[in-house]
């Protein structure tokens, strides 16, 4: 290998680690953070919202009173379809994606995670199996993500805890 080349490397290699003790820097304190929030603490038990998730979620949402319903504070992510509807007959377009990228990011990778789970295990929720047969694992992942978002921002307003429905159906998706 060239002496240029191996110098180069060896560049990149310092950089790399001085990039990842920052990561464990960053993480560290998000974790403390996590810990010392009661409400991030509360959203972390939700399916699909982590440590990291909740953070976001705490840190980057504005008082969820300011929101009239769950449906606006999606909207406000950008996880709600465009409206295209008229006459009375409902035609919803493609996600928005007018919100937080790196909150709505998160929120679908952490569905995503929910729905991979799911079909391993052959367990999910009556109402996943039910959009997994309707939909594609993408779209059913933003439909979840979106359902979440509403979920925490409900559990942000009233303070209450994540409980869980005990009824879990047998996935029927095998695609």
């Amino acid at each position: 290998m060239p002496a240029l080349a191996r110098e180069l490397f060896t560049i990149q290699a310092k950089e790399y680690m001085q990039l990842d003790d920052r990561i464990d820097e960053v993480d560290a304190k998000l974790t403390a953070w996590h810990r010392a929030d009661e409400c991030s603490r509360r959203l972390a038990k939700i399916p699909s919202v982590g440590p990291i998730s909740a953070v976001l979620l705490r840190a980057k949402t504005p008082d969820p009173g300011l929101f009239q319903s769950g449906r606006q504070f999606a909207a406000w992510i950008g996880l709600t379809p465009k409206d295209h509807s008229t006459a009375g007959k409902v035609r919803l377009g493609v996600i928005t994606r007018a919100g937080d990228e790196g909150l709505r990011s998160v929120l679908v990778v952490g569905a995503t995670a929910v729905i991979q789970q799911a079909r391993r295990s052959g367990r999910a929720s009556p109402w996943l199996v039910a959009l997994l047969k309707r939909k594609s694992p993408k779209l059913a992942a933003v439909a979840l993500a979106n359902k979440t978002a509403r979920i925490a921002w409900k559990m942000m307003l009233t303070g209450e805890a994540y409980t869980a429905k005990p009824a879990a159906a047998v996935l029927a998706y095998a695609g």
